[in-house]
């Protein structure tokens, strides 16, 4: 049996209808209208232990739905799940001290006191001893640089300073599993590296089963081998990141700088053709041409003085999936 196992999970939520204008909420008082929403519908996959898996969709997919009936917090209508043997909404108690929860826009840190004194707080809340603690609390302190971090009050932090904090009090009791929703969400480059650098640590080292979830696909691509992706409640696909590219990141744009007049090309594999200032931008589909074969070809027409490949970065894969699957 895999680590975590989620069969056939099913939400909805029963959720008031109301127009807008007071006639209409004054007739809401004495009759009330309803409409169901499945947020998540006959969901299921599995994650191996030390796994980094990639949880995507749009808003409204039913990500955050996902990971609060893994958190425990919500109970699903029908299905199970277990997670390293405990059933999340059963066996909570147990099950809470061996998670760890990240989320980019809220915060579990007492705002006007220093994040030192909320893993104070954590550690009497987990049940830690203190060579316990000051080792853990320690080792975190020195992988995410917050030493004099630590001694401010979280009020007066930068988002990325913050965020560190975040981390490190989700991991004060040393969890096998970590949830992170949007870690890096509004971080600069250089806080978003050492976010990045220390979940990639941990992950090696300690075995830690992380669940991303986030709208950064940079994040993506620098931490996840593997992505789920959610759709109108539904899983829509599960697989590696590399598969994906193989199958959505076949298009290149070449700009090529010739003094040369090119007429439109008609060639099979190319799929567009533009004039620009210092030549001609072409789009390619390489599972059609090859960039060898399409240069070749374009330098038996004119002259090329120069040529700059780009190619699909992550963004434009995700979307060609959503709209391979119409969300």
């Amino acid at each position: 049996m895999s680590f975590i196992n989620v069969n056939h999970i099913n939400k909805t939520f029963k959720v008031a209808k109301r127009r807008s204008g007071l006639k209409a909420a004054l007739k809401s008082f004495f009759k009330r209208e309803y409409q169901y929403i499945e947020a998540v519908k006959d969901i299921s996959f599995q994650i191996e232990k030390g796994e980094i898996v990639g949880y995507i969709g749009p808003n409204g997919a039913g990500k955050s739905t996902t990971i609060k009936i893994l958190s425990g917090i919500l109970v699903p209508d029908s299905g199970t799940c277990t997670i390293n043997g405990m059933t999340p909404w059963k066996d909570r108690k147990k099950y809470v001290s061996n998670i760890g929860v990240v989320f980019g826009q809220r915060s579990q840190l007492w705002w006007d006191i220093p994040a030192e004194d909320t893993f104070d707080l954590l550690k009497d809340i987990y049940n830690l001893n203190d060579e316990e603690y000051l080792k853990t609390k320690n080792n975190l302190i020195k992988m995410l640089d917050i030493e004099e971090v630590i001694k401010i009050p979280v009020r007066q932090l930068s988002l990325g300073q913050r965020m560190r904090c975040e981390i490190a009090a989700s991991l004060i009791h040393n969890p096998s599993i970590l949830f992170l929703d949007e870690p890096t969400i509004g971080l600069d480059a250089i806080s978003k590296k050492v976010v990045r650098d220390f979940i990639k640590k941990i992950n090696k080292e300690l075995k830690t089963t992380v669940i991303l979830t986030t709208h950064d696909m940079s994040d993506i691509e620098a931490l996840a081998k593997r992505i789920i992706l959610i759709g109108k409640g539904r899983i829509l696909y599960d697989g590696t990141l590399k598969n994906l590219k193989e199958k959505y990141g076949n298009t290149r744009h070449i700009l090529v700088n010739t003094n040369n007049t090119i007429k439109n090309i008609t060639k099979k594999g190319i799929i567009k053709q533009e004039k620009v200032d210092s030549g001609y931008l072409f789009e390619i589909d390489t599972n059609i041409i090859s960039i060898s074969s399409f240069l070749k070809y374009l330098s038996d027409i004119v002259s090329i003085e120069d040529v700059d490949i780009d190619t699909e970065n992550i963004d434009n894969i995700i979307i060609k999936l959503y709209k391979d699957f119409e969300i």
